[in-house]
């Protein structure tokens, strides 16, 4: 073992605070800027935020909800209001709308039931040990446990909230969950239930040759028991708030068809614009006590790199969003089918910028057009070459023409991968069989012999 002292030469990227903040600010959605934003004002004294105002720079105590409502009716920007008509006013109380849970739900329905109070409140802690899929997260010993009552009663007051909507709720497992359905359909058929507890992974490869066998029934039968169990739901909470909060879409930009034109119009409506406070300037110009200056002149260098990104922010996803419009001009003036294939690469190397900064800059954000809200990520797709052409096809087309063919097949002879292959290439859409089973499985859509019915 020795010490030697070596000169080596290297390349390493070494990511400032700086250029780490501009990269967030570049991935974040509007919603997201907006409450960072919000954060720094309070961080930092040096920032001034000037915020749009309406156009009487107020709001009158006696705003008019109905004119409001008929004014955004349609989404339409040139609209007409008549305010002749004499209606009710609209409460602004009308459009306040309340979450209720699945425990609320459940809690309500015992409220109701007339039995003893000390049932009702074993079904209640039941209640709340229910999962977000709607089955029950504890079992009968850890009851009678906790709460010190008898096996028997518990069973008791369980059979009491398995018989509250929705149906299936508080089952242990989803064979349970499946039977309880069952009963409370009044249908009672041994087979069904035979299917549920021994033959549920056959169920689910449609293997009804081999379930009419066991059951030494029909085929034909075992299928019509298999799409009774499957009109079943394995989660009963589906439809319910569950406590997850709800996510909000805040588009980056709308594109509207002006004069004939498509016209990108940035939704930064609702990020204020950002300036440097000037009580702050004349500190460091007064030189007074130099901690207080660098203090200052640090919040200075911060705010002002704050605003140049978000500035940077904007440009890149304007940019960004005007090649694309200027690529799918087909897509928003047609619709879906005329999407092109396109890819981050190809904006990436338009705009001089690399790959990794329009994939940040896309990332979670969304466009408003008269289609609707999009993501922009979902106009991103690969593409087929057709034969006889040198434009290629986007996957998402292709798959609707796969989906299409499945919906319109014959249910007793469903086509195969190689035989949806051939007619694709009939229609110039050159494709292989195993790219048609992998769309085939992104879209959820089973086999040939999954889907045959008898």
């Amino acid at each position: 073992m020795e010490f030697k002292l070596n000169l080596t030469q290297e390349q390493k990227l070494i990511m400032t605070q700086q250029m780490q903040l501009s990269v967030q600010l570049l991935q974040m959605s509007n919603f997201e800027l907006q409450n960072y934003i919000e954060k720094e004002l309070q961080e930092n004294p040096v920032i001034d935020a000037e915020y749009k105002k309406n156009e009487n720079n107020k709001l009158d105590d006696d705003f008019d909800y109905k004119k409001f409502i008929k004014s955004i009716e349609g989404d339409n920007y040139n609209y007409h209001v008549n305010y002749d008509r004499d209606e009710e006013m609209a409460s602004p109380f009308n459009f306040i709308s309340a979450k209720k849970s699945l425990k609320e739900f459940l809690q309500e329905q015992i409220l109701e039931l007339n039995e003893p109070e000390y049932i009702k409140s074993i079904c209640k802690y039941m209640i709340e040990n229910i999962d977000a899929r709607g089955y029950l997260d504890i079992s009968i010993d850890e009851i009678v446990e906790e709460l010190e009552v008898g096996k028997e009663l518990s069973e008791k007051c369980l059979k009491i909230v398995q018989s509250l909507e929705p149906d299936g709720i508080a089952a242990r497992d989803i064979k349970e969950c499946l039977k309880i359905q069952l009963q409370q359909k009044s249908l009672i058929d041994n087979d069904l239930f035979v299917i549920i507890d021994k033959y549920l992974e056959l169920l689910a490869e449609n293997k009804y040759n081999v379930i009419a066998k066991e059951l030494r029934i029909d085929v034909k039968k075992a299928q019509e028991y298999g799409d009774i169990i499957k009109s079943l739901e394995p989660k009963p909470s589906r439809g319910f708030y569950t406590g997850e909060e709800t996510k909000y879409i805040v588009p980056e930009a709308y594109i509207r068809k002006i004069n004939g034109e498509y016209c990108i119009i940035m939704n930064d409506g609702a990020i204020p614009k950002l300036n440097i406070n000037k009580l702050y300037k004349s500190i460091i110009n007064s030189q007074q006590d130099k901690d207080t200056v660098q203090f200052v002149k640090n919040k200075l260098n911060s705010a002002m790199f704050l605003i140049k990104s978000i500035n940077q922010r904007e440009s890149t996803i304007y940019n960004i969003i005007e090649k694309i419009l200027e690529l799918q001009k087909d897509y928003f003036e047609y619709g879906e089918e005329y999407l092109k294939p396109m890819t981050l690469k190809e904006i990436a190397d338009d705009l001089g910028v690399h790959e990794s900064t329009v994939s940040r800059a896309i990332r979670e954000k969304y466009i408003h057009t008269h289609k609707g809200t999009i993501k922009i990520k979902d106009l991103f797709t690969t593409g087929i070459s057709q034969i006889d052409s040198f434009e290629g096809i986007s996957n998402k087309i292709i798959k609707k023409e796969i989906q299409k063919l499945i919906e319109d097949e014959n249910k007793k002879k469903p086509l195969s991968d190689q035989k949806i292959c051939d007619i694709l290439k009939e229609k110039n859409i050159n494709i292989s069989r195993r790219t048609v089973a992998k769309y085939r499985e992104e879209m959820s859509i089973k086999s040939s012999s999954k889907r045959k019915r008898f």
